[in-house]
């Protein structure tokens, strides 16, 4: 994994998989409009603090991290579990996550990087593909459920979290070459909306012999603030739709304070690795395409490292002013938006819930609050745990319960309150002519196989909501599905249209995957709303 460490209770690192924060405000200075869908329509931009859609909605991210493209396995952990990646998105998006934050490291972008860790049974149709080709898959997938995705650069390798942008084998031109290749490959694509530059930079070195990540210090090789406008500035300059996120740093000097000194007048006042904003307002980053900015903080409990906040007497309404010192008051004087990258615990401390709740009610509710992803919903980071559990299928309910009001889902995503209910049809209209249907198996391997249906409407009329459902020989079982909510009752299978694509026009088709334990068969005694194909 990744995560932190601190000194003299100032400085506090990262150093496993990622880590995440909110970020939030009690305070708006314009009323959200409602949002078409859960993350809005097109590309976002942001006025004064909110992130708004093409139509200038207001939307909220409410995402989540997963993360494993940043490891050796270059992809996605949990391909190796029984839940299927399908699946695992599906979860995602029921339990109201509309984001997905994707962290990377260079290693997974390079000609002839090769994807590991996959359960070759489970997800047939990833075996040979690279890191980048899952991550289209994904991206596709998660599109087609109403979500959005932010691709973090969260290592220039996979050894290990830095705290420059730069490495001695990995150069800012590589890093910012790559970042401009991604926004080539997706350009076009709504489904991913932006670029977290480069994760957790933080002090290194002792004042006054600093060598990390500064704010605003002026030094090119140094100063992040001067990084995040040339990489930005770069990305924009291919992709001028896409949102930049900032992180902040953990000491605006770049140095650790040397507390040895018993001088506590240059003792400086540190953060959480990416999590100091304090000279955003001072030193703003400038980019050359306006309404782009996001400023991206992390935030972490005790489970991560034991702060000196949460040994104050005062705690836990001592959080509310630190968050404001450290990113808050970039959203509550009106900035820029804030979307808090990573936070997480394992709520192991009881002092932890204290702290995730506050932190939460910090961001606020319904559209005006803060915008954030979650750390994470893999199981196996290591000072934080998930909200999936060990099995990548259950949930943790706990932690889920302190989420779920805040929540915005994805249009079709289900879960959390819904921002506008939609009626419920009285009736489901048949197709006037018929339907066709064709069925192609991908793959079969030992003990399953993969599928699709493809189900035209060959009639007259639309016919909304569609509903596709098929006869399977007994002892065929459906293990997951997607384009539609595919359930099994004995022999029978019912493809349900999803909220965000249920009608189905004349001459128009759908294609319902489906992966099912058992011999591989195809679907019989096929029907579009009970007229046989």
């Amino acid at each position: 994994m990744h995560r932190r460490s601190a000194l003299g209770g100032a400085i506090t690192a990262l150093a496993t998989a990622a880590a995440g924060v909110l970020v939030a405000a009690a305070v708006s200075t314009a009323p959200a409009v409602a949002a078409p869908a859960g993350t809005g329509t097109g590309y976002l931009h942001t006025v004064g603090n909110r992130i708004v859609d093409s139509t200038g909605a207001t939307v909220r991210i409410t995402g989540i991290n997963w993360f494993g493209m940043e490891t050796d396995n270059k992809t996605f952990h949990g391909l190796w579990s029984t839940n299927p990646w399908r699946g695992q998105i599906d979860k995602m998006a029921s339990l109201g996550y509309n984001t997905l934050r994707v962290p990377y490291s260079n290693d997974a972008l390079k000609p002839g990087a090769t994807a590991s860790g996959i359960n070759d049974f489970v997800n047939p149709d990833l075996v040979g593909l690279s890191p980048l080709q899952i991550l289209d898959k994904v991206i596709g997938y998660a599109g087609g459920k109403g979500m959005r995705v932010i691709l973090d650069r969260h290592r220039p390798t996979s050894a290990g979290q830095s705290p420059l942008w730069y490495t001695p084998t990995v150069s800012e031109a590589t890093w910012i070459n790559d970042w401009k290749m991604l926004a080539q490959r997706y350009a076009g694509n709504t489904t991913v909306i932006g670029a977290d530059l480069h994760n957790e930079p933080h002090a290194e070195g002792t004042n006054p012999a600093a060598t990390g990540a500064c704010w605003g210090c002026g030094d090119p090789a140094r100063d992040w603030r001067l990084a995040a406008e040339r990489a930005g500035n770069a990305i924009l300059s291919v992709q001028p739709n896409w949102l930049i996120f900032v992180e902040g740093v953990s000491c605006p000097s770049g140095g650790l304070s040397n507390v040895w000194d018993n001088d506590p007048s240059n003792d400086e006042d540190c953060g959480w690795w990416g999590g100091n904003l304090t000279k955003a307002k001072d030193f703003p980053v400038r980019l050359d395409v306006p309404n782009r900015l996001v400023y991206s903080p992390h935030e972490y409990a005790t489970s991560v490292f034991e702060q000196n906040w949460f040994k104050s007497p005062d705690f836990p309404d001592n959080l509310p002013g630190i968050w404001d010192k450290y990113w808050g008051y970039l959203h509550k004087q009106n900035i820029a938006p804030i979307m808090m990258g990573e936070f997480g615990s394992t709520l192991a401390d009881p002092r932890d819930r204290v702290w995730l709740e506050k932190l939460m009610a910090y961001t606020g509710t319904g559209l005006d609050g803060m915008s954030f992803t979650y750390w994470s919903w893999n199981p196996n980071s290591g000072d934080t745990g998930g909200i999936a559990l060990d099995d990548w299928t259950s949930i943790n309910t706990t932690k889920q319960a302190i989420l779920q009001p805040y929540l915005i889902p994805p249009v079709g995503g289900g879960g959390g309150p819904t921002p506008t209910p939609t009626a419920t049809p009285t009736s489901t209209p048949s197709p006037t002519g018929g339907c066709t249907a064709a069925y192609r198996q991908v793959n079969a391997w030992q003990g399953g196989f993969q599928g699709e249906l493809t189900v035209t409407n060959t009639g007259t009329a639309t016919v909304n909501p569609w509903q596709v459902t098929w006869s399977w020989p007994a002892g065929v079982s459906l293990a997951s599905g997607w384009n539609a909510t595919v359930t099994q009752s004995g022999t029978t299978v019912t493809a349900a249209a999803p909220t965000w694509a249920g009608a189905l026009a004349p001459g128009a088709s759908v294609t319902v995957g489906f992966t099912a334990n058992g011999s591989s068969a195809a679907p019989g005694t096929v029907r579009l709303n009970g007229v046989a194909c």
